[in-house]
């Protein structure tokens, strides 16, 4: 056989192999998906949770004005000890796991859930490096918004606990049982769902806005990378660094965004968990907060609305990219 007979040969198979279709990826099972969402959960939760510490104490009422810098040295003041310095920022650690590692696991099983069902009847066609349904850009507000409402007044308790925590109001809280029964003492059932308003107004805006800038940075970033580069396999998705890299960016990206248009109902949020005695829900914290400015008090006025944004910023942008790396990463294998 002359070589340009094999030539011609080995293009007639290659583009034979180019033409058959993709074979189709079985999708992940709900366990691997609950696994994942875990994983990732417990390994930003821990990893940053002296970010979301200072966060939290920057937005207390007290602490309006006040530089992050300023209440370091000020929690370093009040512990003599150098050793107890450090762990003092991972000060709520375990509740905070146990929101973020559990919330994270129903989130994503929750999630997947809605998209596998709307991606039944409403799949849009694209090339992607992620291994969940493809949905249009209304499909994955709604879906994102949706799991991540119902699944924070599930984990409305722990979020309580792990803010409570945080802040420098509740040092008497030694144990997560002494914590439960202080919260049930004095507040009764009502105390371990105090400021669900502010967070629903929150996380549901939060969750469809993440997951829609998360998707639309995957497909433009993917194209620009296919088109530089040319990552990916035959059917275009992709590969390996180059995936774990989409994953990443877009989760930084999209938490970043998403992040700057829910910061108000934070602030509001934290202030009505810490002091629900001063703040009874969201509309009396955020008219208390504006009139606290225009009669000279602290801890009011437009500016506290953005309270740790930077802070939370630089978290979420972290904590979501890793989380959502990892996670996409397990479920596609």
């Amino acid at each position: 056989m002359t070589s340009s007979s094999a030539s011609s040969d080995r293009t007639r198979r290659h583009a034979n192999a180019s033409s058959r279709p993709a074979p189709r990826t079985q999708p992940a099972s709900a366990s691997l998906h609950f696994i994942a969402g875990l994983s990732s959960g417990v390994l930003s939760a821990v990893l940053l949770q002296p970010a979301d510490l200072l966060k939290t104490r920057v937005q207390q009422a007290d602490s309006h004005g006040r530089s992050v810098r300023a209440i370091v040295r000020q929690m370093w003041q009040q512990q003599p000890q150098p050793q107890q310095r450090v762990r003092q920022l991972w000060r709520g650690t375990l509740p905070s796991t146990l929101r973020t590692g559990l919330g994270s696991a129903l989130y994503f099983s929750s999630l997947n859930a809605l998209r596998q069902r709307v991606g039944a009847t409403t799949t849009t066609s694209s090339s992607s490096s992620s291994s969940l349904p493809q949905l249009s850009p209304v499909a994955n507000l709604t879906t994102g918004a949706v799991a991540r409402a119902s699944i924070g007044f599930v984990m409305m308790p722990s979020t309580v606990l792990k803010v409570r925590y945080e802040s420098s109001l509740y040092p008497r809280y030694r144990s997560l049982g002494s914590a439960c029964a202080d919260i049930w003492r004095h507040e009764g059932t009502r105390g371990f769902f105090v400021g669900y308003g502010a967070t629903a107004v929150r996380d549901a805006p939060y969750a469809g806005l993440y997951v829609l800038f998360y998707e639309q940075c995957k497909t433009v970033l993917g194209r620009v990378l296919r088109a530089r580069s040319g990552a990916g396999d035959e059917q275009g998705r992709m590969t390996g660094v180059s995936s774990a890299s989409l994953h990443f960016v877009s989760g930084a990206v999209a938490a970043g965004l998403a992040t700057a248009l829910t910061n108000p109902f934070d602030v509001l949020k934290t202030r009505i968990q810490l002091q629900p005695g001063r703040y009874r829900n969201m509309c009396a914290a955020a008219s208390q907060m504006l009139r606290s400015r225009a009669e000279g008090g602290r801890g009011g006025g437009w500016g506290a609305l953005w309270d740790g944004l930077g802070l939370r910023m630089a978290k979420k942008a972290l904590s979501s990219a890793l989380a959502w790396t990892l996670y996409e990463e397990l479920v596609s294998g």
